[in-house]
């Protein structure tokens, strides 16, 4: 199952079997970067929402695309631009972004860039 939204890039693995609940770990140890690749990892989802990480590689993107759910954004390792109703954003590592459900947005990593999406489901 992924994040809800309809990008299609998010067919990461689920939490059941995922090992790691009740343990600390690092999004750098569990999702590596993937040469000219996008990579999502599921680490929580249930009927309250989402939280899935992922990787791009530089210059990967995610075409023009609807949440039916707020969705937030948070960088963790690089840079990309956000383009969410016709605004851009710069996120990098250590900045957040709400993104607005039903808003067209799409993405560009500009270097290597690593997030988590913390999808609510309302």
């Amino acid at each position: 199952m992924g994040c809800g939204c309809e990008c299609g890039h998010c067919g990461g693995e689920t939490t059941s079997g995922n090992g790691l609940a009740g343990k600390t770990f690092s999004p750098v140890e569990i999702l590596d970067f993937q040469e000219g690749g996008i990579v999502s990892r599921s680490l929580l989802d249930g009927e309250g929402g989402s939280a899935t990480l992922f990787t791009f590689d530089a210059g990967q993107s995610l075409s023009e695309h609807k949440a039916p759910y707020t969705a937030l954004v948070y960088g963790l390792e690089g840079e990309a631009e956000f383009t969410v109703g016709g605004a851009a954003q710069q996120i990098r590592a250590g900045r957040m972004f709400v993104m607005p459900a039903n808003i067209p947005h799409s993405m560009k990593a500009e270097t290597r860039f690593r997030m988590m999406l913390v999808m609510i489901r309302e």
